[in-house]
């Protein structure tokens, strides 16, 4: 008598299941190893970097069959509420923040595009994925066992592993065949995960801020853009005092999950450290806000880079960072510095900046 079908896939769901102590170690491997990737890829704008995209991806992926098996096994304590601890409510916490990490990734990659009040759908995965690391954790802490030599086999696990991870990656890229042969929304995503605004002008992308920045409308008239640090001659300029001399069409890729191609106008950095004359020993060139935000680039990248007075054939907007802002092609979106108001060259980098990030506009 043949085997059912039913009884074939948990036949070859037994062959790739880690013993039980290494499946909650490899959970919370999982969970820290895509904490980490995430956030490493807000900074990664360049296609040079899409491996971390994928590697994010496919340990996605592989968390759902270790998700899976975990569940399995303890789905008696979960569903028996009469046998309740604080410890399964922990662990039912922990369940929704993994389910909604996942949910809200895949259907991100499917191309839903939907907002929750402020925040995109990409928005909501990072915050389940940030709370998912704490709770994970916490609930080792409760059943806390570390794995025995009995769990290793070298050849078994190295094999099984193996298959969860190329089933993860056999997943992942019927995805993007999906997405490609359905021609949904996704299909138009960057390596990034990022989906296209399309248009011209001030009104063809969304205004987004970083974390709290959200300062008051400048006024142009009393405003100054001031060129100081390792300069021979430190500079100020008044908002009509510079004349854009330069345009360049790039793309700016926000981390909140959409990309545009615009054409940007406004004057070189390279011109500016030129007329303030770069003294010997400088290697990095510092971009601040009226709201202390700031970003630093390389020197030689920064001489390369655009101080935006318009995009396509309009002023900047309030919104998109008038009078001026940074723009940095192959960088994230939230290092084009808006509302910029100074240009800091210096021969250090400025590791204090990432602390800026998260408190600039709090008050």
């Amino acid at each position: 008598m043949e085997d059912s079908p039913s009884a074939t896939v948990r036949s070859a769901l037994a062959a790739v299941r880690p013993p039980p102590r290494l499946v909650d170690w490899s959970i919370f491997t999982v969970v820290v190893l895509e904490a980490v990737s995430g956030l490493v890829s807000f900074t990664v704008g360049s296609p040079a970097g899409w491996p971390l995209f994928w590697l994010h991806r496919i340990f996605g992926l592989t968390l759902v069959a270790l998700l899976g098996f975990k569940l399995a096994r303890v789905r008696h304590r979960v569903l028996e509420t009469e046998r309740w601890r604080a410890s399964t409510l922990l662990s039912v916490c922990t369940v929704i923040a993994a389910t909604g990490a996942i949910a809200t990734g895949v259907l991100w990659t499917f191309g839903l595009d939907v907002r929750l009040s402020y925040w995109t759908l990409l928005s909501v995965h990072v915050g389940f994925g940030l709370a998912l690391v704490p709770l994970m954790v916490w609930h080792l802490s409760t059943r806390f066992r570390l794995p025995k030599r009995r769990d290793f086999d070298r050849r078994r696990t190295t094999l099984k592993y193996t298959a969860l991870l190329a089933g993860g990656a056999a997943v992942y890229r019927t995805q993007v065949f999906l997405n490609r042969a359905l021609e949904t929304p996704g299909a138009d995503r960057r390596f990034t995960g990022s989906q296209p605004r399309e248009g011209s002008g001030n009104g063809s992308f969304p205004v987004t801020s970083w974390v709290a920045d959200d300062p008051d409308p400048i006024d142009p008239s009393a405003w100054t853009l001031t060129i100081e640090g390792e300069v021979e001659t430190p500079l100020e300029y008044s908002y009509d005092g510079v004349a854009p001399n330069s345009d360049e069409r790039a793309l700016l890729d926000c981390t909140s999950g959409w990309y545009t191609v615009q054409r940007w106008r406004g004057i070189r950095v390279g011109d500016l450290l030129a007329a303030a004359d770069v003294r010997d020993g400088a290697a990095f060139v510092r971009f601040v806000s009226v709201t202390g935000y700031r970003w630093s680039l390389p020197l030689e990248e920064a001489r390369e880079a655009l101080l935006a007075t318009h995009v396509g054939d309009e002023r900047l907007s309030h919104g998109h960072g008038a009078p001026m802002r940074l723009v940095a092609p192959g960088r994230r979106g939230f290092q084009w510095v808006k509302w910029l108001e100074r240009v800091e060259v210096r021969r250090r980098s400025d590791p204090a900046q990432w602390v800026v990030t998260l408190v600039s506009g709090f008050e």
